[in-house]
């Protein structure tokens, strides 16, 4: 039986390949997406998670606009590697999928109250939506699976020394999900940065040679060239390892272990501590994911873009 999943997202160029990384693969059951102030303001990662579904025919899955802002802190999206319109690269279609008139947070609410089991969340930007939903509606844990979040670092980050931008972004928002009891898996910038879009990736993907590839292939350039000029690496795609864990947990591996997120350092809010040596002797409250089976994950990648449009 596939899992249930609800995106939400702040698209982002990996983030359109985690939805369709979803939308694709059998062993997902694609219930909502939401949208988050993050890589791009609120207006552009709603109209490119509208877009992402238009190019790869998704239809029926209900698309909704949430927080346009972090809880205590101002929008910063991340213009040096998404662009202006957090989707630079293709000239970006109209889109031709709806908005759903509910905010992200009613129509998640909605979502869970609905499903006959609890439903696996996956936010693949800061967890504002998230954090806002369990504080409004805390009775609504019971019906959240798991949660999987791209976001974090066991190392350094990719926002000054320490913080990955996800958690950067709104670290007050990640601190109150992680500490929420609900089981957490985050996903990294350590494995993150093993999927790393490279030539023979991007030849891969153009040659399943559907709309959908088309597209992604113009995305990928533009993604990796990007990374490769702030940071001299070729792009890595973080999102989408965060839906294939669910797909296939052993896309990766993972340790059971204590993470806590900073919120207060001048130089460290948005760190994540994670605890891998269990030096504070806390109790243990995440998984945390550390070595990518790379091959496998762009497998998965390249079979969910051969199934859509």
């Amino acid at each position: 039986m596939p899992t249930q999943v609800i995106i939400d997202c702040d698209p982002g160029h990996d983030d359109v390949f985690a939805i369709w990384l979803a939308a694709g693969h059998p062993d997902i059951e694609l219930l909502a997406i939401t949208t988050v102030s993050g890589n791009g303001y609120l207006e552009h990662t709603t109209m490119n998670a509208r877009v992402a579904c238009t190019v790869a025919g998704i239809r029926g899955v209900p698309v909704s606009a949430g927080a346009d802002r972090p809880i205590l802190r101002q929008a910063t999206p991340a213009t040096w590697i998404h662009g202006d319109n957090a989707l630079g690269g293709p000239e970006l279609p109209e889109p031709t999928v709806p908005l759903d008139p509910r905010t992200a947070v009613q129509l998640i609410s909605d979502t869970l109250r609905a499903a006959a089991e609890p439903v696996t969340l996956v936010p693949t930007g800061p967890l504002t939506n998230i954090a806002t939903l369990l504080l409004a509606e805390p009775e609504l844990k019971a019906k959240i699976k798991e949660i999987v979040w791209m976001g974090g670092s066991t190392g350094r980050g990719n926002v000054g020394a320490y913080p990955e931008f996800n958690a950067w972004a709104d670290p007050e928002a990640a601190d109150i999900v992680v500490r929420s009891g609900i089981p957490f898996t985050m996903v990294g910038l350590n494995i993150t940065h093993q999927a790393l879009v490279t030539d023979e990736v991007i030849e891969h993907i153009g040659a399943i040679g559907n709309a959908t590839s088309t597209f992604g292939v113009e995305l990928l350039r533009f993604f990796s060239a990007s990374y490769q000029e702030v940071e001299g690496i070729p792009g890595p795609l973080h999102d989408p390892v965060a839906v294939a864990m669910v797909i296939d947990r052993a896309v990766a591996t993972t340790v059971h272990t204590r993470v806590d997120v900073e919120t207060k350092g001048t130089e460290t809010a948005g760190a994540t501590c994670v605890d891998l040596h269990n030096m504070l002797k806390r109790e243990p409250n995440a998984d945390v994911a550390l070595e990518l089976d790379v091959a496998q994950f762009w497998s998965l990648v390249e079979d969910s873009v051969r199934a859509l449009a």
